[in-house]
């Protein structure tokens, strides 16, 4: 998959690890993501998704910290919790809504089959262990998959980075692996901690 990188996303990541701003910076990344998501949705489906979407992020935050104390990097960990969205969106049919073409399901799965099934995560059950007890249901759109039938016109997919995680710059570079993590982080740049930090989709 592939992935940007910036200072937001190392001043995040930090933030993420310190008692009294965690929770601050977890709700807006689940805002954040809940935001950037409903907008690659079918306007008539936004409303009875986003309830889903911010269960579902808040899952995934948790699995982000989980792959991060296990030893991924945060270019790995990332896209772990990017590819289970994928997975959740796929269930559900929201094909317009995934980031990686339906027929690179399996191979992101098999990259970090490890750290999914050592938190029972598959495919089918994209939380695992990280899922709210509370998570609500969303109708689903099983019809959408039915479409494609071969044709994989999906408008937000980006197929062809399925074998690594691919990370964009800021320049516009792209690089197997990611960038090593900047000496001189600013935790004021972390999403949450600042207006408007949580609703800015295009730095995702």
């Amino acid at each position: 998959m592939k992935i940007r990188q910036n200072a937001r996303h190392w001043a995040t990541k930090q933030a993420l690890t310190l008692p009294g701003v965690r929770s601050l910076v977890h709700a807006g990344l689940v805002r954040l993501h809940t935001n950037i998501f409903l907008k690659k949705a079918d306007e008539e489906h936004r409303t009875e998704r986003k309830a889903h979407l911010n269960g579902l992020f808040d899952g995934t935050i948790d699995a982000y910290t989980a792959a991060l104390k296990a030893g991924y990097s945060e270019a790995e960990a990332r896209e772990i919790t990017h590819i289970q969205g994928n997975f959740d969106f796929y269930n559900h049919g929201w094909v317009e809504m995934m980031e990686i073409p339906v027929t690179e399901i399996d191979e992101h799965y098999r990259r970090y089959e490890a750290f999914f099934e050592s938190h029972d995560i598959t495919v089918e059950e994209p939380l695992g262990e990280f899922r709210p007890d509370d998570l609500p249901d969303a109708p689903t759109t099983p019809e959408r998959l039915a479409e494609l039938d071969g044709n994989l016109d999906q408008p937000n997919a980006v197929g062809g980075y399925a074998d690594d995680v691919y990370v964009e710059t800021e320049d516009g570079e792209v690089t197997a692996g990611g960038s090593d993590e900047p000496d001189d982080v600013e935790l004021g740049n972390a999403v949450g901690m600042s207006d408007g930090s949580s609703s800015d989709a295009s730095k995702e």
